[in-house]
């Protein structure tokens, strides 16, 4: 945008250090997907510890301060202020339809969709890196005999590799159904080898028994609780629940308590 274009320095990199820092959330805006963000998400940023140690951008000390530097890149069109509705699609997961306010002003309870993309650098150069590897595969019989000699032996090293996997595959499944079936509940070689786990450590062990898991019974340990202290009671109206906790003793009447608690914002 050509508003972008002249913003001052210091407006533009607080701008770029926001657009890291902020956590994406996609909405759909006139049929396109973009980025928004929450007003008081913005203003976290920006007494965050490492918005402080940014270079060349406006001083932020309170939130005052912060709401400021933010109307200042509102200013500039680096994003606008939107109206958040429901669901673009029949899931409730969809992205949230947003419509752009007329009326530009910054606001904590409000939500700001990005018309700014930042440094386009890694972009740039995973598209040269791309064509680079298509040229270079184009281009292959013009190699050096060398060359084309490494390739070969790297392709065979790892089409190895790859088969060696396989055949491990097989060979710890054929072992664990012979133990299965003589001595019950079978052996796993390797057990952790399609684990999500490291290199070395889909290795280690090098067998297991195939032991089912032990279920823990909180169920059990949850009915207990609520007999011993109470139960909680909740409240669909504004966000906090009341939970009623009673007072043991063999020498006094009981007595009731309560406690009211809030909860989270879905939108902070």
């Amino acid at each position: 945008m050509e508003q972008q274009q002249k913003a001052p320095p210091e407006i533009r990199n607080a701008a770029q250090f926001l657009r890291g820092a902020l956590k994406a959330r996609v909405g759909a805006l006139n049929g396109k997907r973009l980025d928004y963000f929450k007003g008081k998400s913005a203003i976290k940023a920006l007494l965050s510890p490492g918005y402080q140690k940014a270079k060349d951008v406006p001083p932020v000390q309170d939130e005052e301060q912060a709401i400021a530097v933010l109307s200042a890149v509102n200013a500039f069109a680096f994003f606008l202020r939107v109206q958040r509705g429901g669901p673009s699609g029949s899931s409730s997961s969809s992205p949230k339809i947003l419509q752009i306010i007329q009326e530009q002003k910054f606001a904590a309870d409000e939500y700001y969709v990005w018309f700014f993309e930042g440094s386009q650098w890694t972009t740039y150069a995973g598209g040269i890196l791309m064509v680079a590897i298509m040229l270079a595969g184009v281009m292959f019989p013009l190699w050096p005999p060398i060359m084309r000699l490494g390739v070969w032996y790297l392709s065979i090293v790892m089409l190895g590799l790859v088969g060696l996997l396989f055949a491990i595959a097989i060979v710890r499944l054929i072992f664990y159904v012979i133990t299965l079936i003589v001595a019950s509940p079978g052996i796993w070689i390797f057990p952790k080898l399609f684990a999500d786990v490291g290199f070395v450590e889909s290795f280690i062990p090098l067998w297991e028994w195939d032991l089912p898991k032990k279920k823990t019974k909180k169920s059990k340990k949850g009915e207990k609780t609520d007999k011993k202290k109470g139960k909680a009671v909740s409240t669909n109206g504004d966000g906090a629940f009341i939970e009623e906790v009673e007072e043991s003793g063999d020498s006094r009447p009981q007595s009731r308590s309560a406690r009211v608690e809030d909860a989270e914002d879905e939108d902070a």
